[in-house]
């Protein structure tokens, strides 16, 4: 397995200056970093190649996340906006084939967060949702991009709320570049049993995301990491393991997150890091 960190740990907007984190990353320990997609389409080849290089220079592979704006609903139902989101999808994976990303995970057969304000026809969706994922699908192939279709829970989400509908959904899809992606966090509110959920989607797992049940970093809450760590195992799992945690209030993820409270007390920086780097280790000695 291979262990990475999601840069908006420190950060409180869902884009950033990736630079800097892909040298703490590595300082750090780990293996790789998940960076936002939403500012990638607008790159210039000065930003490309810079990125790019640091990464190299530092062996940090990149992993990229999105959560959809409503604009970018590759499964909507009206014909413009999807048509809108392909054009900015064909964009974002021809600056991830150049910057050698080969992973994009998220509800990227939908939009996040979902607005529950509004009518919601699961089936429907469900339909409209199936024809996108196999556009982007094979927007993303040329790149030899693997797309993760995250299953949320149901307070961010409507469509793909358990491990079985990941797995029906992408068994729907067809496409050999669609998976299944998982997330501790999630599974904790919609799952039985974790470690049966991650068995139920076995070789279609292509993306492990880790946090505890209340954000905090691995390590620091009540998640059966055990039980986790002996599943991923039973199934061959050995692609990314992307830690994800959010305990620090501010900005739009503060928002999108609903992250009322500093979930830990007096942050810092060096607390930050001192904190993911414990949390990497005791990964390793679960997971390995």
């Amino acid at each position: 397995m291979k262990y990475g960190i999601y840069y908006a740990y420190w950060e409180t907007e869902w884009e950033a200056d990736y630079i800097p984190y892909v040298d703490k990353a590595a300082s750090l320990g780990f293996d790789g970093l998940e960076i936002g997609a939403k500012p990638l389409p607008g790159y210039t080849k000065d930003q490309i190649a810079a990125l790019k290089s640091c990464a190299a220079a530092q062996g940090i592979s990149l992993t990229a996340g999105y959560g959809p704006s409503y604009e970018h609903n590759i499964g909507a139902k009206d014909k413009e906006i999807r048509l809108h989101a392909a054009e900015w999808f064909k964009r974002l994976f021809y600056v991830m084939g150049e910057l050698e990303i080969r992973h994009l995970g998220g509800a990227l057969y939908s939009y996040w967060p979902v607005d529950f304000s509004k009518p919601i026809n699961k089936e429907e969706d469900w339909k409209y949702s199936i024809e996108g994922t196999r556009i982007l699908s094979d927007l993303a192939s040329p790149y030899g991009i693997q797309l993760g279709m995250e299953v949320l829970n149901r307070f961010e989400n409507h469509l793909l709320n358990s491990a079985e509908e990941g797995v029906r959904f992408v068994r729907e899809v067809g496409k050999d570049n669609v998976k299944v992606m998982l997330d501790t966090f999630h599974m904790n509110i919609e799952e039985d049993n974790l470690a049966e959920a991650i068995c139920t989607v076995g070789n279609l797992l292509g993306h492990f995301h880790t946090g505890e049940c209340n954000r905090k970093v691995p390590g620091q809450g009540r998640m059966p990491w055990k039980e986790i760590g002996d599943a991923l195992k039973q199934i061959n799992y050995n692609g990314y393991i992307i830690m994800e945690p959010f305990v620090r209030r501010g900005g739009q993820i503060e928002k999108d997150i609903h992250i009322w409270r500093d979930i830990r007390k007096d942050i810092t920086g060096k607390m930050l890091d001192q904190e993911a780097k414990e949390a990497l280790l005791f990964q390793k000695r679960i997971f390995s």
